[in-house]
Parts: structure tokens; C-alpha cells; sequence
């Protein structure tokens, strides 16, 4: 009997200058766990007269999460970081109060042939944190915790989970694993996680219950614990979820938060523009109609 509660295709989105997959949040699935967004970046070759440019922007009430398979970005805030992200490392940054940041083709890269592949993702902050003061985290690739079993490689990118924890200073309970495998493997995965659970198939096709699922989907686990499943080979996927919150999570354009008040209040000031800048950096994104 299958597991799986609910299948999410990926979706074409327009994120300005740049097209996405967009996977969560999805309308019969809002969240999984604290996941409440993700993207899908690429495969892309850009040439040197097309730049990823996301123009300054604000968040309130989540953290995001950028993970890279190939190209570079370079991420700068308004609290003064300025990190370029390069493949398998990690970029954490909360909100909180409130944070703007911008996501651009690093200038060394600007004026020649460059590909761009990664994931974008979203994780709502506890109610009790929602307003903490925002903050940013870069975590190299050889710092997150990566082991084998039976064949399959596993990196836990962030949270907790198989006795494992990684250094990317998470808000609440929740994990986010990369599965990959050259060979076709089994792999029991239920005692080992916690909350809700899902399955982001990036690249090959998995089988559970004899069902051959492929890549571009994200699979929303029935119970609490994903079960058996088989990786085809040459395939990877990304294991991810965690404990739910008790209180809805609003989302409008790039802010989230339990209380619809805080998105009005935050709408508000960037239209008046009274967010904190980005040093350096004086275009932004207009507050959508």
C-alpha cells in the first residue's frame, strides 16, 4: 500500500528576470512542516548579456535557505552581508523583524558564458520568533555532515535527523537531506524522521509501492514517516520536513507571518520605503498591486 498522500508537479513561475519550478506552496498543500516555499532554479546557461538579478526586496517572518548544483550568486542585505554562494554550500538567512536583500550574477561572471541550478527555499519562523531580529549565516559545503548507506550518499544540508545534526542554525524542528545514488538502492527511511514528511525527486525517478514516480515532483508522505523506497540509478532527491506549526502561515508576495496585521504593516513600509537598505545598492522591487 502506498504512502503517499498527495503529488506535487513542478510548475513554471517568473521570478522578474528569471523562470523557476516552483513546488511549494502548492493549493492543497500550503506547507510541509515548516517548509512553506520551493523553488526550483534552472538548468540555465546564461550568456554574457543575461544576468540573475533579483533587485533588492524584503522578507518578514521566515528564513531562506539557497542551495546551489552549479554557477555562483552573490547575496547582499541589509544588515551587511555580502557572501557569494558557490555549489553545496549553504546560505541561511532570517528575516525575522524584517531584512532586504538582493541575489545577483557575481561581476566576475557578467561577461561570460555562466550556468545557474539550484534550489530557493522558504522556512516559516515560530510564532515566538517571528520578529526576531534578522541575521545571516554562510556555511561552506565541507562543514555539512555526509555519509553513506547502503550505497545511497546522504548530506543533511539543515536540521537534524539520523543522529546527525548540521551546523545551519535552524528556528525549529525540521530537516533537509540530499539522497544520492550511481546504483539503484533500497532504503527504509521511517524510523529515522519526525513531523511531516516529503520527497523532492531532482534528478531520476523513485519507486515506492510499485509506483515509479520521476523527477520534478515533490511527494507528500500520507503518515508522518516516508517507508521503503527505490532509487533508480543515477538519481538524487531531497528528503525534507519536520514538526508543524499550530498556527496558519499567511504568505503575500515575500512575506509570511501567523498574523495577517504584520504582512499589512510590512506592506506598508515598503511602499513607504522605510525597510533598511542594502548598502551600496539604491533600485528595488516595487511593492506588487
Amino acid at each position: 500500500m502506498s504512502n503517499i498522500d498527495l503529488i506535487i508537479e513542478e510548475r513554471a513561475a517568473s521570478i522578474g528576470s528569471f523562470m523557476v519550478g516552483r513546488l511549494l506552496p502548492f493549493r492543497q498543500k500550503r506547507a510541509v512542516g515548516p517548509f512553506v516555499f520551493l523553488d526550483h532554479m534552472g538548468p540555465a546557461q546564461l550568456d554574457a548579456n543575461t544576468h540573475f538579478d533579483v533587485l533588492p526586496h524584503p522578507h518578514i517572518g521566515l528564513a531562506t535557505l539557497t542551495y546551489l548544483f552549479e554557477g555562483e550568486i552573490m547575496h547582499r542585505d541589509s544588515i551587511g552581508s555580502v557572501q557569494r554562494i558557490r555549489p553545496g554550500a549553504v546560505n541561511w538567512m532570517t528575516a525575522g523583524s524584517g531584512v532586504v536583500h538582493s541575489e545577483r550574477t557575481p561581476e566576475g561572471l557578467r561577461n561570460e558564458v555562466h550556468k545557474l541550478h539550484g534550489l530557493q527555499i522558504w522556512v516559516a519562523l515560530p510564532k515566538s520568533l517571528e520578529e526576531m531580529p534578522p541575521s545571516f549565516v554562510h556555511i561552506e559545503a565541507d562543514e555539512l555532515p555526509v555519509w553513506e548507506t547502503n550505497g545511497a550518499k546522504f548530506k543533511l544540508i539543515a536540521g537534524e535527523a539520523f543522529g546527525k545534526k548540521s551546523p545551519v542554525p535552524v528556528h525549529s524542528p525540521l530537516y533537509f537531506i540530499e539522497i544520492a545514488s550511481e546504483e539503484a538502492v533500497e532504503l527504509d527511511l521511517g524510523e529515522e524522521i519526525h513531523g511531516e514528511s516529503a520527497l523532492y525527486i531532482h534528478e531520476g525517478s523513485v519507486f515506492e509501492a510499485e509506483h515509479e514516480h520521476h523527477s520534478g515532483r515533490i511527494l507528500v508522505a500520507k503518515e508522518t514517516k516516508m517507508c521503503s523506497l527505490k532509487l533508480a540509478p543515477r538519481s538524487k532527491v531531497f528528503l525534507f520536513g519536520g514538526e508543524p506549526f499550530p498556527e496558519e502561515r499567511h504568505i503575500w508576495w515575500n512575506f509570511v507571518s501567523s498574523e495577517k496585521a504584520l504582512i499589512d504593516a510590512a506592506k506598508n513600509k515598503w511602499k513607504q520605503q522605510q525597510f533598511s537598505r542594502i548598502p551600496g545598492e539604491t533600485d528595488f522591487v516595487p511593492l506588487p498591486e
